[in-house]
C-alpha cells in the first residue's frame, strides 16, 4: 500500500504530500513523520490531535535537538546507532542533519563506522530498511515489489554481502551497505529519500562465524553458486524491469567472480553500473587528472603501480589504460605504463590463473627479463617497485602497512612529486597513513586515501589528503542518468563525471595537495556530475534532448532539499 503521493494543487500550483495514513501510523512512517513539527492543522486532519505534545516545534529546533544528542555520544557506534535510529523515526529531519553536518558524519554513517556496524548488524538490528530477497522468496518478486510503500521507485541499491568493503562475505549483514549508499545518494545527490530502495539479495554466507551466530538474522545456508545463485539474479532483475521500468539499478559489494558477470550481462539490459568497479575507478581517475595537473605532467609521462586487482584495482586500471590510449598510445604501449600487482605478485601475460578483465593489464614476461629479483619464483611488490620505477602508488588490499616505509622511499627516488593513493576502507586496513606518505616525500607526495586523515602542517605549509570516496561520483552519475532519462550507462558517461570532479579542484586547494573537491562542496559536485552525464548522454542519442541551461535547470529541480512538506489528507485505502 502506497503510504503518500506526490502533488500539486491546480489551482496555488502548492507542492504537497496526499497522506493515506492516519494516527499512529503517520508517526511510524519516517517518511512522513514530522513529531512535534506537525501544525495544528495537519494534527487535527491526519488524527494526531492527542498523540502529541501541545508545543509546536520548527525543523531547526529539532536539529539542535539531535545534533546535541548526537555529540553526547560516547563512540562511532553509538553515534551510528543514533543515526540509524533518526533515519527509522524522520527521514527528513535525518537528512537535514546529515547535509548540514556532512564532514562530521558521513564517516559514521558511510565508512569507516558502516564497516564496523556491518560486522554486528544482527546484533544491532532495530528496525528493517529496505528488501530481503532470497531463496526462498524469490517466487514472490512480483508481489515483494508490489508491495513497496514509497510513491515510486526510481533508484535501486543492491548487494549480495559477499565483498563488504574490505571485511569480506557478510551475508545480509552487508545490507548496511546499501542503506549507506542511499544515504548518500540523498544527502549529496539530492535524489528523493522515498524513491530509494536498499535490496539484500541474501543467498547465504560462507562466513562460519556467522552461521554459527545464534543472533544473525541472515538465510543461515552456505552462500549459492553457479547456476542457481545466476537464476535468482536473473529473476531479481526481471523483476526490476516489470515492476519498476525508469530505476537505475547499482550494483554494490559483489564479489569480483560474480561482480564483472553480472555488469557485463545486465549492463545493456537494464539503466545500471556497478560502484565498486566503474564508481571506485572514475573517483581515482579523477584524482590523477588533478595530479597531473598539478605536476603539469601527462598520463603517458607516468608509471602505475596498482596493488590488488579485485573490482576497485581493475576498475582503476582499466580507466588509467583509457586516458593513456586517450593520449594517443597503443594498447601495448599502455600495458607497459600499467604495473597490475595481485596475490601471485605482478601480472605476467603467461599466468594460467589470469581471469578476463586482467588479461589486458598483465606485462609481457619478456619486459621483465633482467630484472633484480628477491625470490626468481615470484615479482612482488617491493621488486616491482625496484624495477619499474614507478611515480604513481595505488593500493586497493585491505592489507594495512603494505605500503611501508621503504616502499614509500623507494617511490619518492623515482619523481619530484610522487602519487600516493591508499584507497582501502576502513581506516585500520589502509596501506599507509598521509603522513607517512608526507614524510617519506618531504611534503612533496600527492596523497589521496579511502578513510579521512586529519592536516598535516609541515614545514609552515599545510598539507590536505583527499579521501578519495566514491560519493564524489556514484550520486551525480546516478541523478545525471535518472534525469536525463537515459537508456544505459556508458564508459564515456562516467568518464564525463571524472572530469567534472576534477575541473572543481581550484588552484588553491591544489597548493594544499588536494586532489579532489571538498566534502562541503559535495552537493555542487554532485550536480556538476549529474549535468556532465546528462550532456554525454543527450549527445550519444540515448538521454533526452535538453539544451546545456534546460538541463542544469532540471538538475538543480531535482536535487531535493530536505524539509517538511505540507500534508493533506488522503483517500484512505
Amino acid at each position: 500500500m502506497k503510504t503518500f503521493g506526490f502533488k500539486i494543487d491546480p489551482l496555488t500550483g502548492e507542492e504537497y504530500y496526499e497522506v493515506y495514513l492516519r494516527g499512529r501510523q503517520v508517526l511510524n512512517d519516517p517518511h512522513l513523520n514530522k513529531g512535534s513539527a506537525f501544525t495544528r492543522e495537519e494534527r487535527l486532519s491526519l488524527e494526531l490531535d492527542g498523540l502529541l505534545r501541545s508545543g509546536v516545534s520548527s525543523m531547526e529546533a529539532q536539529l539542535d535537538r539531535s545534533l546535541e544528542s548526537f555529540r553526547r555520544k560516547p563512540d562511532d557506534m553509538e553515534r551510528y546507532i543514533f543515526l540509524i535510529g533518526l533515519q527509522d523515526r524522520s527521514e527528513p529531519l535525518f537528512y537535514r542533519l546529515l547535509t548540514e553536518n556532512l564532514e562530521e558524519m558521513v564517516p559514521i554513517v558511510y565508512t569507516p563506522t558502516v564497516g564496523q556496524a556491518c560486522l554486528q548488524m544482527s546484533h544491532i538490528q532495530r528496525r528493517f530498511r529496505g528488501l530481503y530477497i532470497t531463496p526462498d522468496n524469490i517466487a514472490n518478486i512480483d508481489q515483494i515489489f508490489q508491495s513497496v510503500s514509497l510513491p515510486q521507485v526510481n533508484l535501486i541499491v543492491v548487494t549480495d554481502g559477499e565483498r563488504i568493503l574490505g571485511l569480506g562475505d557478510l551475508g545480509s549483514d552487508g545490507m548496511g551497505i546499501p542503506v549507506g549508499k542511499v544515504s548518500l545518494y540523498v544527502a549529496a545527490g539530492g535524489v528523493h529519500p522515498a524513491v530509494c530502495l536498499p535490496i539484500s539479495l541474501d543467498v547465504g554466507t560462507n562466513n562460519p562465524r556467522l552461521l554459527e551466530d545464534p543472533l544473525y538474522l541472515g538465510y543461515r545456508h552456505p552462500r549459492l553458486r553457479g547456476a542457481e545463485y545466476e537464476e535468482i539474479v536473473e529473476k531479481f532483475v526481471l523483476g526490476v524491469k516489470r515492476n519498476f521500468p525508469d530505476a537505475l539499478l547499482q550494483w554494490e559489494d559483489f564479489a569480483k567472480h560474480t561482480a564483472f558477470d553480472n555488469l557485463a550481462k545486465y549492463r545493456e539490459r537494464i539503466l545500471s553500473f556497478n560502484d565498486d568497479i566503474q564508481g571506485t575507478g572514475a573517483t581515482a581517475l579523477s584524482a590523477l587528472m588533478t595530479a597531473m595537473r598539478i605536476k603539469r605532467s601527462r598520463f603517458q609521462d607516468e608509471r602505475f603501480v596498482v596493488v590488488g586487482m579485485g573490482q576497485a584495482g581493475t576498475g582503476i586500471c582499466m580507466n588509467i589504460r583509457a586516458m593513456l590510449k586517450e593520449e594517443g598510445l597503443s594498447d601495448e604501449e599502455a600495458r607497459r605504463r600499467i604495473f597490475a600487482v595481485d596475490m601471485q605478485g605482478l601480472l605476467l601475460d603467461d599466468d594460467p590463473k589470469l581471469e578476463g578483465p586482467q588479461k589486458p593489464l598483465a606485462q609481457r614476461r619478456a619486459w621483465v627479463e633482467g630484472w633484480t629479483l628477491d625470490d626468481p619464483n615470484r615479482i612482488g611488490l617491493p621488486d616491482v617497485v625496484r624495477n619499474a620505477k614507478p611515480t604513481v602508488l595505488i593500493g586497493v588490499t585491505a592489507q594495512p602497512g603494505l605500503f611501508s616505509d621503504a616502499i614509500l622511499a623507494e617511490t619518492a627516488r623515482h619523481t619530484e612529486r610522487p602519487i600516493v593513493m591508499a584507497l582501502s576502507n576502513p581506516t585500520h586496513k589502509c596501506e599507509c597513513t598521509a603522513e607517512a606518505v608526507w614524510k617519506a616525500t618531504d611534503g612533496k607526495g600527492l596523497v589521496a586515501t579511502g578513510s579521512p586523515f586529519p592536516p598535516l602542517s609541515w614545514k609552515g605549509r599545510t598539507l590536505q589528503a583527499s579521501q578519495c570516496n566514491n560519493m564524489y561520483i556514484f550520486p551525480g552519475l546516478g541523478l545525471g542518468a535518472l534525469v536525463s532519462h537515459a537508456s544505459r550507462v556508458t564508459d564515456e558517461m562516467i568518464l564525463a563525471a571524472s572530469r567534472a570532479i576534477s575541473a572543481m579542484v581550484t588552484p588553491e586547494q591544489e597548493a594544499m595537495g588536494l586532489l579532489l573537491p571538498e566534502m562541503r562542496d559535495i552537493r555542487r559536485v554532485s550536480a556538476a556530475v549529474a549535468v556532465a552525464v546528462g550532456k554525454e548522454a543527450r549527445d550519444a542519442g540515448l538521454g533526452r534532448l535538453l539544451d546545456d541551461d534546460q538541463l542544469e535547470e532540471t538538475v538543480r529541480k531535482a536535487q531535493w532539499a530536505p524539509r517538511y512538506a505540507p500534508y493533506r489528507p488522503g483517500r484512505l485505502v
